[in-house]
This record gives C-alpha cells, sequence and structure tokens, in this order.
C-alpha cells in the first residue's frame, strides 16, 4: 500500500515538474523570441534599461526551467539531495514573494513617487541613439492606452523645449501631427491610465496570484512528502 501511495505520489511530482518545465521552456522561448524581433522592448526606464519585458521573461522562465528539472529528476531518482534543494528554491521564492507583495503595499506611495521620476527621467532618452526599445515602448503604450506623458502631455514640453508631443499621443496619426496643434493630442497621463487598467483587471491579478501561489504550495507539499518518505525507506533498509 505504502509502495502504491510512493509510486502515485512519484508520478505526479514527475508530471506537476514536466508541466512547470515546460511552462519555463515557453516563457523562456517567448523572451527569446521578444529579444530578437523588438530588441530591448518595453524598457521605459531610464535608471533599469536591463528592465525589459524580453530580460524579464528570459530571467522567469530560466528559473522556472532550473526548478522543475530540479523536481523531476529528483522525484525520479528519489533523490533527498535534489528534492531538498527543490524545496529550499520554491520556499525561498515563495517567501520572495509574498515580501515584495508586503513592501509593495507598504511602501506604494514612495514607489509611486520614484517610478513617476524615473519614467520622466526616461522621456529624455525618446528618439535618441540607442534607445530604439525605450522609444518603441513610449509610441506603443501612448497609443495603446490613448495617453500622452507620464503625469500630463506638458511632460514632453521640457524634452522637446517647444509646445510639442510625439506622433504617438495624437487622437489621429499622422506625420507631425504632434507640432503645436494640442487639440488634436491625447490629455490623459499615461501612469494614471496604466494603474487604472490594473485596478480593472485586478480580478484576474489575484487569480493568477493564487494559481501560482497554490503551483508554488502543491510543490512544496509533493517535495517534502517524497523526502520524509525517502527518509524513511533509507531508514528501514539501513
Amino acid at each position: 500500500m505504502a509502495e502504491g501511495c510512493m509510486m502515485g505520489l512519484r508520478y505526479g511530482m514527475v508530471f506537476f515538474n514536466l508541466l512547470f518545465w515546460l511552462g519555463g521552456c515557453g516563457i523562456l522561448g517567448v523572451g527569446v523570441w521578444l529579444s530578437v524581433t523588438q530588441g530591448n522592448f518595453a524598457t521605459l526606464s531610464s535608471s533599469l534599461p536591463s528592465l525589459s519585458a524580453a530580460n524579464l521573461l528570459i530571467a522567469v522562465g530560466t528559473i522556472i526551467m532550473v526548478i522543475g528539472c530540479l523536481g523531476c529528476i529528483g522525484a525520479v531518482k528519489e533523490s533527498r539531495p535534489l528534492l531538498l534543494s527543490f524545496f529550499i528554491l520554491l520556499v525561498l521564492i515563495f517567501f520572495l514573494e509574498i515580501l515584495s507583495i508586503m513592501l509593495f503595499f507598504i511602501y506604494q506611495d514612495q514607489i509611486d513617487h520614484y517610478a513617476q521620476r524615473d519614467l520622466k527621467r526616461g522621456l529624455q532618452l525618446f528618439g535618441t541613439e540607442g534607445n530604439v526599445g525605450l522609444t518603441n515602448a513610449w509610441m506603443i503604450v501612448q497609443t495603446d492606452f490613448r495617453c500622452c506623458g507620464v503625469t500630463n502631455h506638458t511632460d514632453w514640453f521640457e524634452v522637446y523645449n517647444a509646445t510639442r508631443v510625439p506622433d504617438s499621443c495624437c487622437l489621429e496619426y499622422s506625420d507631425n501631427c504632434g507640432l503645436n496643434n494640442p487639440g488634436t493630442w491625447w490629455t490623459a497621463p499615461c501612469y494614471e491610465r496604466v494603474k487604472d487598467w490594473l485596478n480593472e483587471n485586478l480580478v484576474a491579478l489575484w487569480i493568477f496570484a493564487l494559481c501560482t501561489a497554490l503551483t508554488q504550495i502543491l510543490g512544496l507539499v509533493f517535495s517534502m512528502t517524497m523526502f520524509c518518505q525517502a527518509v524513511k525507506v533509507e531508514t528501514f533498509y539501513a
């Protein structure tokens, strides 16, 4: 009976980690594709130029693949070191996620202030050489969210030293439509528009967070149960 339970647990652990590993492969693949085809797409920060969608996906995908591989091999071989390593890594990630969420809510105002200041500094790099990713990101954000600037469309006046905005701020896009014609520009701030979009999709974000947490908890339970069972078996035959 115990052997049958152990076998079922092993298969469950292998299946779970195989899905985990395949998910990591998919995320890594999307990250590499974005990096190759879009450059540093979605890099809006001037102080953290490496914080792009492509780089984040590559990092997350790699971490998930490594953890999934550890768990899968540990389950197949019933290796205590690998199962314990898998468990420790998941615990660390789980607590880091909880800590990050707590710090975000505690320092939300300070984070808002810093993010807005950093994004405004990033506007100064718009259209400059070597900042294609940042330029493309701002064009896409302003077009998709129908907004202009970080906190106001006048943020761009400081960039151009004139009453001018990028053409992506225009209600109807055309070449040089951002020159001296305020009546044809979006005036909503992009920072608030993005925050509103996140608030509108808050339920989906919480569901995703809960599913992620549940997946991690299942991984912790599977790995620790197998680890304890492996210790019992080794002790029994010692």
